[in-house]
């Protein structure tokens, strides 16, 4: 890939990450060689260790690549990515899960996308031509599915895609859309997009294989899908 004076602020937020936060930062460095940028850790106070190890690899590659910026609890994805965002120096921002589904070997086309489309935001999505999910059982499969047709026929986002979160936002874009949500946890990645697409910021997609977490507990449960379905509806009638 071409250098670009482009930078991109890596946001990723942690919650006792400790086994997969030292592969994800190795696997960022090895698929972006040629691109400027830096990981900003948002940590809501693991009590895991997972701030010690990030201070181990700040060591290892710099405290400029490397950015530890935690919280005293857990407070949320999306004021995760408000604060990670205060601190961003890039012109991009890429928001992924620490938890290795993310893969960063899609880093550089969601880089390419952009750069060939001149888009506003990058979203990898499962749901095109050579993309899909790695170690889900059929119900999971069935229930994101279930959950992203619904969103598809009452939203109209224009995006195949709504509940990854695995994206790349110019940060003007991002700041904006960020400010005009207020959903929390599984149903902010929804809004985002669909505000996003509202304000008709230009969206592109990638397709990515989503890989269920190889360390740690899954956080997506009942719970999770009721706030889905009251997520839809505010969005439903709000936007």
């Amino acid at each position: 890939m071409e250098i670009n004076k482009n930078k991109y602020s890596i946001i990723v937020p942690t919650y006792n990450e400790r086994l997969n936060i030292a592969l994800l930062v190795y696997l960022v460095f090895k698929h972006l060689r040629d691109v400027d940028f830096e990981i900003i850790v948002v940590d809501d106070g693991s009590p895991d260790g997972t701030q010690e190890v990030v201070k181990q690899l700040q060591q290892v590659y710099g405290e400029d690549r490397i950015l530890l910026r935690a919280r005293p609890r857990k407070l949320g994805l999306g004021t995760a990515y408000v604060h990670g965002l205060k601190h961003a120096s890039g012109n991009f921002v890429v928001i992924m899960d620490a938890d290795l589904s993310h893969h960063p070997k899609y880093l550089p086309s969601f880089i390419r996308k952009q750069l060939e489309t001149g888009a506003s935001i990058v979203t990898g999505t499962r749901y095109v031509e050579g993309g899909g999910v790695h170690g889900w059982n059929v119900m999971r499969k069935l229930t994101s599915r279930g959950a992203n047709v619904l969103a598809q026929t009452l939203l109209w986002p224009g995006v195949s895609d709504l509940t990854g979160s695995f994206r790349l936002y110019r940060k003007s874009v991002l700041e904006d859309v960020i400010s005009s949500c207020v959903s929390k946890g599984y149903v902010f990645q929804m809004e985002m997009i669909v505000r996003a697409s509202r304000k008709r910021y230009h969206i592109e997609e990638v397709p990515i294989t989503f890989v269920d977490r190889v360390y740690g507990s899954s956080k997506l449960g009942g719970s999770e899908i009721v706030e889905y379905l009251k997520g839809l509806a505010y969005l439903l009638v709000t936007t």
